[in-house]
């Protein structure tokens, strides 16, 4: 074989071993390629109470989770009303009709803005997998049959998170990846026998069994030793790593053995309250996170000795994570500062534009980008939908859902926005 066709070839075999689903889904809460955006095109424009509304399907109760769509399938945690039970759902992503649902479990413990509900699944096209801020952790097949369950509350102790836990779980291949990024004493009960570890985990999918724990180190105290972010793959070198942000670091390790590669200190000044909710987010070679409470974007060289190699400090996130889409770097302050989109150049953090879409409710959830725009939506059901790209800010559309509270992103496959609200999940098409 000629050297060029065996580098085509290999590059065919990369591409199919690292994308088990299509770009037209979205698998996981953030999306086919773990930073917000999709290649989908020819998105509706804008929509009304019946304009480009394909369907809408009722849900039972609320939930910060981000749909998952894989296969025409669409998966959903919600809590029952505001609790205390709470379930998994799956619906044909066509018609919108509820195929199955399943009782998952209960639990009476409330947090300020959060819920039990909060992970979002993740999906493989074949099998479904939910995670709960109770601990429960189940797979289930695409017809709702129970592969697998555990609680890793139980196992190993309080999730101790003050506003609760929210980390979603992760596939890469074969393997689930679990993060718990936590206080070393609870807030709430269950009560600790002595202090709790922080750690990354990895299951084996297909029977929910422990391949690996691999305790997380941190010099940070109290709040500051928590995250409620998910990690993220990046390829360095020809092999994945996995991210993890959270407790004053950012941390890579070997998703075989849970080895840890290598860590950054992005904040060494040591504060009570320093616990970060926004995910990682990678592109252009680089890795980009988020300090706590507005506290600055910077971006990261990473390896051997790390280095962090620009940053960014207002208007910042607190709560929503950064996008990458098209070659650009977005971050929403949806809480401070008139409620601002900054659009950044990934290489070097200039600014190419900025704006203010304003509006009554906090914007807490993430920044979509799909079909060059970028879709925002707010806790009160304020939508805002953005140009992507260019030198400036444009407003393209605006619309309002009232069916509060909203808090999980929006999610596009197949041509279609998927919205989920604190009543039901709607489907937007042309």
């Amino acid at each position: 074989m000629k050297k060029g066709k065996g580098l085509l070839w290999a590059f065919i075999i990369a591409a199919t071993i690292s994308a088990p689903t299509r770009a037209a889904d979205w698998p996981q809460w953030r999306g086919p390629f773990f930073n917000g955006s999709t290649d989908e095109m020819n998105l509706p424009d804008s929509w009304g109470e019946t304009e480009n509304v394909v369907w809408v399907s009722p849900l039972p109760g609320i939930s910060g989770a981000t749909p998952v769509i894989c296969s025409g399938r669409i998966f959903v945690s919600s809590m029952v009303g505001r609790g205390p039970d709470f379930v998994a759902l799956c619906f044909d992503a066509k018609d919108g009709k509820k195929l199955w649902d399943k009782s998952i479990g209960s639990d009476s413990r409330t947090f300020p803005r959060n819920n039990m509900a909060s992970p979002s699944p993740v999906t493989d096209g074949k099998s479904v997998f939910f995670l709960y801020g109770s601990g429960h952790l189940v797979g289930f097949d695409y017809e709702g049959r129970e592969l697998w369950s555990r609680n890793i509350e139980t196992e190993y102790g309080n999730l101790a998170l003050k506003f609760g836990y929210g980390s979603s779980p992760f596939l890469n291949g074969s393997r689930l990846f679990i993060l718990v990024i936590r206080r070393n004493k609870p807030y709430r009960k269950p009560d600790a026998d002595g202090p709790l570890d922080s750690y990354l985990m990895a299951l084996d999918a297909k029977t929910g069994k422990t391949l690996w724990k691999q305790r997380r180190a941190t010099n940070a105290f109290d709040e500051g030793m928590e995250t409620y972010s998910t990690p993220v793959p990046f390829v360095r070198n020809g092999k994945t790593e996995i991210l993890n942000t959270g407790a004053d670091f950012v941390t890579a390790n070997d998703p075989e053995t849970g080895r840890e590669l290598w860590r950054l200190e992005y904040w060494t000044p040591k504060v009570r309250d320093s616990r970060v909710i926004p995910s990682l987010v990678t592109g252009d070679g680089l890795i980009f996170g988020t300090r706590h409470k507005h506290g600055g974007v910077f971006a990261l060289a990473p390896g051997s000795s790390p280095r962090i190699v620009w940053e960014f400090d207002s208007p910042v996130p607190d709560c929503s994570t950064p996008l990458f889409y098209r070659g650009r770097l977005y971050v929403l302050d949806g809480i401070k500062n008139g409620k601002v989109v900054t659009c950044l150049d990934p290489k070097t953090g200039r600014q190419f534009w900025q704006g203010t879409i304003g509006g009554r409710g906090p914007w807490r959830a993430s920044l979509t980008g799909a079909d060059g725009r970028l879709y925002c939506i707010n806790e009160t059901g304020e939508v805002v939908v953005l140009a992507a790209g260019g030198n400036q800010f444009k407003i393209i559309f605006e619309t309002k859902i009232d069916e509060a509270p909203i808090q999980s992103s929006i999610a596009v496959a197949d041509g279609r926005l998927f919205i989920r609200t604190a009543r039901n999940l709607h489907c937007i098409g042309k």
